[in-house]
């Protein structure tokens, strides 16, 4: 059995990955934050460290150790300011394979109405958040490692969903459980097709590439193509609540968005 590495092994997607892992069988270490909620992982045991024939996976882009982010400034998302990308590219001649979890986000949108595959490479015109550039700018990263011989393969979930946890990697439950849906408030923009994944299809589709993906190809981990709105007007069924009754203009959630950014900077806290 191949000795895995997971970092960021305590989020709501690599604590099912760990759970998976070791119902096949194979020996696993995770990396975590000393401060980390270790509840979502089985409970330790008494394993030998990887070995040159090791696999890392990294449902965290590898940034484990990334402080969070300021209010004053977004550099520390992106992986040029963590040394925990680059270590884990520096250490690839004692890495078989490094499955290396990006997002869908990092290919960006098709504007045109397409579909995008995986061939697709963000146009870097715009980002609409500083997580989508992180992830864009750690795609090249990695695209870069890939054609210089470092053994990656890269996988690009949709939003991640499913049971368990309620956690910021379980977005859509995190909202639910957020009361978002008594709320009732949408932004257009949310109206625009995305991608959802279930989270064990993407445990299987990581576990997959570690077993069959080919170093340097790229490989779409997604689902279901459909609106938030879409989303949770099933979950208002499901949940016998009511659907929504009015949406938000895009510019007045743009003003806001400015606001709270200056609003940030000032005081130094998030609003």
């Amino acid at each position: 059995m191949k000795k895995i590495l997971v970092t960021g092994a305590t989020g709501y997607l690599g604590g099912r990955l760990c759970h998976a892992l070791l119902q096949q069988g194979h020996p696993v270490r995770v990396l975590v934050r000393r401060t980390s909620d270790l509840s979502s992982l089985p409970p330790p045991t008494d394993a030998a460290a990887p070995s040159k024939s090791s696999t890392v996976m990294s449902p965290t882009t590898g940034l484990s150790s990334l402080p969070a982010p300021t209010a004053t400034s977004s550099s520390t998302w992106l992986p040029s300011s963590s040394p925990g990308f680059p270590i884990l590219l520096s250490s690839s001649p004692d890495i078989e394979k490094l499955i290396y979890t990006s997002s869908f986000f990092a290919l960006g949108p098709t504007d045109d109405g397409c579909v995008a595959d995986e061939n697709q490479v963000h146009h870097e015109k715009y980002f609409c958040t500083e997580y989508e550039k992180s992830k864009a700018y750690a795609d090249k990263i990695a695209i870069q490692a890939a054609s210089e011989g470092v053994p990656i393969v890269a996988v690009y979930p949709g939003v991640i969903y499913g049971p368990g946890k309620v956690t910021a990697g379980n977005v859509v439950a995190r909202m639910i459980y957020g009361n978002y849906l008594l709320i009732w408030v949408f932004v257009k923009v949310w109206k625009r097709q995305i991608s959802f994944s279930h989270v064990d299809d993407v445990v299987e589709g990581h576990i997959a590439a570690m077993n069959k993906g080919q170093p340097g190809e790229r490989y779409l981990l997604t689902g279901e193509n459909a609106s938030f709105r879409h989303v949770f007007d099933i979950a208002a069924i499901i949940t016998e609540t009511k659907k929504p009754l009015f949406s938000i203009p895009f510019w007045a959630i743009d003003a806001y968005g400015w606001a709270s950014v200056m609003f940030s900077r000032i005081t130094e806290s998030f609003l």
